[in-house]
């Protein structure tokens, strides 16, 4: 499952082509293309998909999503370890 979910501007490359930014989602830090929000500032939330930042987000509505995510085992879907994941889709016991 890819999901858009929202994280935390930590910081911004302003010189990277194309812009990027560090993005925290609650605890997990990834890169993240900014080209969409080139206005966006360090310490605003956006929500994230497949690597594209594509909107800008409240902090209260960033929060109230990651923990949902969080409470449903998304966070760990999306952003758990791949090698781990591979293992237990390989070996059958992951849920379906």
């Amino acid at each position: 499952m890819c999901l858009a979910v929202p994280g935390k501007v930590v910081s911004i490359d302003q010189r990277a082509d194309p812009l990027t930014g560090l993005i925290d989602f609650g605890g997990v830090q990834k890169q993240a293309c900014l080209e969409y929000l080139p206005d966006i500032r360090v310490g605003e939330y956006v929500i994230v998909h497949v690597g594209f930042a594509l909107q800008r987000l409240d902090e209260e509505s960033a929060r109230a999503s990651l923990e949902l995510f969080e409470q449903l085992g998304l966070l760990e879907e999306e952003f758990g370890d791949a090698w781990e994941q591979a293992a237990r889709q390989e070996s059958g016991s992951e849920a379906r």
